[in-house]
Formats: C-alpha cells, structure tokens, sequence
C-alpha cells in the first residue's frame, strides 16, 4: 500500500511540474505509466523522467522521490504477481484523470479558464483520481487482511470508489476559488448554464448567491458518496481498528469541511481557505481513537456532522 501511495505521488509529481510543457509532461507521465505494462525493465525511461524533472523540482520531498524512482519500481517488481496485478491496474487508472488536467484544462491561470461540460465528466474525473483508489484498497486489504476474507470483494469495492468520489468531491467545492484562478472549473458548464452562470462568472465573489444552488447540489453528491464511505467502513470488522480510523478520520474531517462550504460567505474570495480547522482535527482523532473506531460513537457523530451540512 505503501509504495503503490508513492508510485501515486510520482505520476501526479509529473503531472504537476509546471516549468515544462503540458505536452512533456503527458510523454513523461505514459512513459511512466508503461513501467507497468508488463515485466520488462526500462531504465532508458526512468532516467528520461530523471533528468527531465529533477532540474524543477523545489519540493526537496517529491525530489527525493523521483531520485529514488529506479528503487520504487525494482521493488515493484519484487511483489507477488497478484499483488503486482493490483498496483499495475491502479497506475493505469489513476494517471487518466491527471491527463484530464492536463488535456481539458489548457491553461495555468483565469485568463485561460476551461471548464468540465457535463455531470458524466465530472463523476468520470472523481472516479478516476479518487474512485478508483477506494477500489484498490478493497481489493489489497480483501487480498491480505484474513479477517476480510467474508467480503464481498466486488460489491465492496464498488462502495469504495463511492468512498473516493465523496472525498474528492469535497476537495473540489474547497478548492474552488484557487482551481478557477490556476484555470480549472470542475464545475460543469451544463449546471451552470442552469442558474444562468458561465464559469468566468465564478471569479467574482458577488456571484456566489447566484451559484449556491449549484454548490449544495455538488456538497449533497458529496455527502451521499461520504454515507456509502461510512457504511463501507462500519462493515471493517471491529478488531480492524486501524482500518477504521483511516477511514473515518477523512470521512468525519470532510464532514467538517462541507459544512464550513456551505455556509462560507467568501467561498469565491480566492485569498479565503475554508478547511476545518487543526483543533477540529485533534477532536476528530482524539475521539474516535480513545473509544478504539468505536461504531456507536463514531456513527453519532457522524450523525449530528451530516445534519449541520445541509
């Protein structure tokens, strides 16, 4: 899980470096991708990525992580080959939505804003950078944990790309101002057009009255893809504490997120981060780890949390 978490961080490393071009970027991020299309080794390729990146990179973490790139994928190799199935499929999946950002987002600021054209695009997107992580983790943890031997490995994996998009969801109502500065709406024109906005409209701050219908209708998507998170994780067995808590902490602090969306009055005022705040987060942990992911507990809280939302 762990190194299948930093091959993640690399492809988005990739995808993120703004001091080459877009075009570049999608070259370096398929020549990554094809270090798991099968079992050859292409060292060739992983020193191209190298030695295009590593001038740009001024995070000393994601530099450190492209150095040690060679390593991550040796290591890859080592894995069983059930095991290697499962990470091959997720750096398949998962890059595709950083190529959405790469090819439907063409510009880097507002003055080249492009934005998603229908729902369909949207839940394709939150699939594929979130959704299909809530997959992958079912699927490893069925695969390796013995107490989830009783799943249903297919149905619970359909719940937890739900899961996913619920938590990516609430990333992009939080993000908002921000991604539309940086030339990305996520927001669907088709919506839009519906309350008579266009997503330029969306860089005046004065125009949030007019789009909150539009923004409770994505933090309702968000709060019912986070009520299929909560049943999915009340269905871990409860010895599988660890487990439990890496669920319910990001479910319980993106409750806490939407709620201050929605009821932000500044929520287009890109200058404005609207997070919950890291008091809120020692509650959270404090919490649920003193009763031990205790369902009861966590259940009501969750409960009273989802209520103050919308």
């Amino acid at each position: 899980m762990g190194l299948a978490y930093l091959l993640a961080r690399a492809a988005d490393t990739i995808a993120d470096t703004d001091l080459i071009g877009r075009d570049q970027r999608l070259q370096y991020l398929n020549m990554f991708r094809g270090q798991f299309a099968g079992d050859k080794v292409e060292p060739q390729a992983l020193e191209a990525i190298q030695a295009g990146l590593l001038p740009h990179q001024t995070d000393s973490a994601e530099r450190v992580l492209l150095e040690r790139l060679p390593e991550c994928v040796s290591l890859y190799r080592q894995f069983e080959q059930e095991d290697r199935a499962r990470i091959r499929w997720l750096m398949e999946v998962l890059p595709k939505g950083m190529e959405m950002d790469l090819t439907r987002f063409p510009g880097s600021s507002d003055q080249a804003l492009a934005a998603l054209e229908r729902p369909e695009e949207l839940d394709q997107y939150t699939y594929f950078v979130a959704g299909c992580v809530g997959e992958f983790w079912t699927r490893m943890v069925c695969a390796h944990r013995p107490a989830m031997s009783h799943w249903d490995v297919e149905r619970m994996a359909a719940v937890g790309v739900r899961f996913g998009k619920g938590l990516q969801l609430t990333n992009i109502v939080k993000d908002l101002a921000r991604d539309l500065r940086n030339g990305r709406c996520y927001v669907p024109a088709q919506w839009l057009e519906e309350v008579g906005l266009t997503p330029a409209d969306l860089l005046q701050p004065k125009n949030l009255p007019a789009f909150r219908p539009i923004l409770l209708r994505l933090i309702r998507q968000a709060v019912d893809h986070l009520d299929q998170g909560w049943l999915y994780t009340m269905a871990l067995p409860r010895l599988e504490i660890r487990q439990r808590l890496a669920c319910m902490w990001p479910i319980l602090l993106a409750g806490e997120t939407l709620k201050r969306v929605a009821a932000a009055p500044d929520l287009l005022d890109p200058t404005v981060n609207v997070k919950a705040p890291r008091s809120v987060v020692y509650r959270v942990m404090a919490l649920t780890t003193l009763t031990g992911a205790c369902g009861y507990v966590g259940t009501a809280y969750w409960g009273r949390l989802r209520k103050q939302i919308v």
